[in-house]
Parts: C-alpha cells; structure tokens; sequence
C-alpha cells in the first residue's frame, strides 16, 4: 500500500517543505495561531514564493516545535519567539530563521519581555495572572491574554482532521502547556511538564491545579469526539501514572520507613477502572511516610472484604468515578466489618471518594474527603475525618 505525505502537495519535484495545514497538526494549534505567529513575531517560513501557498522547511518545523514547547513551559509567546529564532540558525548562515525585524506586539513593554517563565511564590501557588482563560476570539485571545499565552485554540493531531478546542476553562498556565503538549503527541515534552509540576509545586498542588484539570479535558473531549482523541488521552494517562508511580516508589523505599504500621488500603470498586486518582493519592500517603496497600482498578467485592479482615487496615479509601460502580451496599458492609482478636475487635474507617458517591452524602457511617488535599489530611492525621 503507497501513501502520499501531507506536506507533498502532490508535486512530485516540491522540496519547499509542508503546508500551514499540516504543520498545525503536527503541533496541536490551530492554522491561526501559526499565522498570528508569523505576523507578531516574525515566526513564518524562511522561503516565500510570491504567489503560492507557504511552506515549512525542516528548520522552520523545528523552529516552531521550539516555540510550542517553550510556551507550553509558560515562557511568554514574545519571548519564547526570540529565543526560537536566536537557536535557528542555519548552519554556515549566520543568519536567525523568520523575519529580520525583531518582533513583538504593539505596545509591548520590556518588562513584558521576561527572559524566563515566572517563579511559583513563596506559598507555592503561582503569581497573579498565573491563571489563564481558555480564548474564544480567534488565535490572539482578548488583548491581555498574550503575556500568558492564552488564546491558542488546541487543535487536534491526526492528519486529515482539524480538531476543536479542549474544554479548559479557567486553569493554570503549567495545566494549559501539559495539554498542549499532550494534543501534539510531544512525549518528551509531555514528561518534561509533569516533572517540572510535580518538583516545583508538591503532589497536591500539581495534582489538583495542573494534572487533574488536564485529565479531565481531554477526558471530556474524548467522549464529546468520539475516539478522535482517544491517542491524547492514553498519552497523558501513561504519562501521568508513570509519573505518580515513580513518586509513589522513590518514597516507600526511602531509609528509616517502618514496616510493623498497618496500610492504608485503596481499591477501585468493582467495574471501576479509573486509578489515576487513587494513584496520587497512594504517591502523597508514601511521601508522608503512611503504608499503603494499592489494589488497582476494578477490585472484586469479595477480594476487598476478604483484604480487609487479613491485613486489619484502619481505613480503606474506595474510588468511584461514576454512580453505576458506587456501590454503598459494599460500602456499608466494609464498614461494619469487625475485625482483631475477641474482646478487642475493631472496624476500619471507609473513605468514599469520587463523583460517583453523590448518593453518600447522607451516609453518617461512611467518611466521604472531597479532594486529594482533603483526603491526606484525614488519612495522616492531621486532621479530623470529614462524614460523607
């Protein structure tokens, strides 16, 4: 079977490199945003052919591969565009790719030129501005959106489709560059971003203002798509577990943990495969120094009671991400399960998390933690435990 390539144009002899169409494919934004680039920031093909459609050399790919992975960093659009042209130079030219006026937008000032991405501050949690809105006018946002590179509509990656934007909202620029990046199908920029949350803000923080927000698009926009996004999904969930395990493994076998305390037990319900969450938790608990004993996905009810009663855990968290697997029944009975030697029986403390729970509210046996922060509060005990 023969295949034409994208950026051939059907021109047998054509070496001027692939099309604008293309090229937003392969990096995840739209056609748009690639000629706002252009026209801002000098950011276009090194060749023009007056009179025909323009053409992205391999340096110009490069060029822009640079750009979306220093924006995806949060480094601000002007900035990122000169650093991307100062590094493509062709060799022997001596000459940077794009156009030779120094670009930046009207108006911009030299402190909106940051030489690198904003530091968190001292609390942890990112400067003003650091969260941004998803634009809905076009490539170039709604004027201030620039210096934190919102406005870029995330396009999707296969050829022959043109994609839509992910459902992001209001987040973080770290969570906006995570699902730029997971849209491209950029693996290593993919790790690079996960890496850089996890070690600049903590667990928690990545995880509820960064992974989770992520997850949660491209999740959405998965099932709003059919399997057209099904690639980005699996990517960033690969990614993401990769991430919290090796978390999760460098904590419990740091020196000095001991192992006469009981776990903590985490089990998926029984038809429930979304672990991610329990995942992180799992990787906070470790780094607290907290046992933990992880079941996975889709735990048997038999197989959680019986867990139960051998190790005699003193809590148990229980994932449902959606009503038809929260089973309280399983729940309950978990609950009232006794356990011990005679005269000194005890029971274990049962965590429903998840939004599958809604129906626990009411549920005065059953402890229902709202969040990941919520969660480790109650489990390392600083904290009284919350009631569903």
């Amino acid at each position: 079977m023969t295949t034409t390539e994208p950026h051939s144009g059907g021109h047998p002899g054509d070496e001027a490199g692939v099309t604008t169409g293309f090229l937003a494919r392969k990096l995840g934004v739209s056609p748009t945003t690639l000629r706002s680039w252009d026209r801002r920031y000098g950011l276009g093909p090194a060749a023009r052919v007056e009179g025909r459609h323009r053409r992205w050399s391999p340096d110009d790919v490069a060029m822009m591969q640079d750009m979306c992975r220093m924006t995806a960093a949060g480094v601000p659009p002007a900035e990122a565009a000169r650093v991307a042209r100062r590094r493509a130079v062709p060799e022997g030219t001596g000459t940077p790719l794009g156009s030779a006026v120094e670009p930046g937008p009207p108006g911009e000032s030299a402190a909106g030129q940051a030489s690198s991405p904003e530091r968190p501050s001292p609390a942890g949690r990112p400067p003003d501005g650091g969260r941004v809105s998803e634009g809905h006018g076009g490539a170039e946002g709604s004027g201030s959106g620039e210096g934190s590179g919102s406005g870029e509509v995330l396009e999707g990656t296969g050829a022959g489709r043109s994609g839509g934007g992910l459902p992001l909202g209001s987040v973080w620029q770290e969570c906006r560059g995570l699902a730029r990046a997971a849209v491209r199908l950029d693996a290593v920029a993919v790790q690079e971003q996960l890496t850089r949350a996890v070690t600049t803000y903590g667990l928690i923080t990545a995880w509820e203002e960064i992974l989770a927000p992520a997850l949660h698009a491209v999740g959405r926009k998965w099932e709003s798509a059919g399997d057209q996004y099904v690639e980005v999904e699996h990517l960033l969930s690969w990614h993401v577990s990769a991430t919290l395990r090796h978390c999760y493994v460098r904590s419990s076998q740091a020196p000095g943990r001991s192992g006469d305390a009981l776990p903590v037990v985490l089990a998926c319900m029984p038809g429930e495969l979304h672990t991610l969450p329990l995942e992180a938790l799992s990787a906070v608990l470790a780094e607290r120094g907290l046992p933990v004993l992880m079941l996975g996905g889709a735990v048997p009810a038999e197989a959680l009671v019986a867990t139960v009663r051998r190790i005699g855990s003193t809590a148990v968290v229980l994932w449902s991400q959606s009503r038809s697997t929260a089973s309280l029944a399983l729940a309950r009975h978990l609950a009232a399960t006794r356990w011990g030697v005679r005269g000194a029986r005890t029971h274990t403390a049962v965590h429903v998390c998840g939004p599958g729970w809604g129906a626990a509210k009411h549920e005065t046996q059953l402890r229902r933690p709202r969040s990941l922060r919520d969660a480790v509060t109650a489990l390392a005990g600083d904290g009284p435990y919350g009631t569903a």
